[in-house]
């Protein structure tokens, strides 16, 4: 018997209960990471913003691409936060790297995100003003 005859698989999964897992958390994440108290908001008035300022297809795209990339960082993050506690030796500075890295994904996912924001919102909303 060789190495690979011993190594457990698990069974094949359906397409069906990879989209449950996939909800499932998503979900997760939603109620249990408070940041999300935050992006959440957020994204729905920037999608009512964008609606209301009548923008274009294009720019819907990048709107959507920028809530989407902010709010996969922050499952990425999530994931990465859960793995560290499942972990949970004590301190260990290369777990600490890990979240801070995860951390900053996060904050680069959203400055890409409010500069996408300023580029289409902003020059419309100044027009608004003046």
């Amino acid at each position: 018997m060789n190495v690979s005859e011993l190594r457990w698989t698990p069974p094949p999964r359906s397409w069906l209960g990879k989209f449950a897992d996939s909800f499932r958390g998503l979900f997760l994440a939603i109620t249990t990471e408070s940041s999300f108290a935050a992006h959440l908001p957020v994204a729905f008035a920037a999608v009512v913003l964008a609606a209301w300022l009548g923008i274009e297809p294009i720019e819907w795209c990048l709107v959507v691409m920028a809530i989407g990339g902010v709010i996969a960082a922050e499952i990425f993050n999530t994931s990465i936060e859960s793995l560290a506690k499942a972990l949970d030796s004590g301190p260990d500075p290369r777990i600490g790297k890990a979240l801070d890295t995860a951390s900053a994904g996060v904050l680069t996912a959203v400055g890409a995100a409010i500069l996408v924001g300023l580029v289409i919102f902003g020059p419309r909303l100044v027009a608004l003003v003046l």
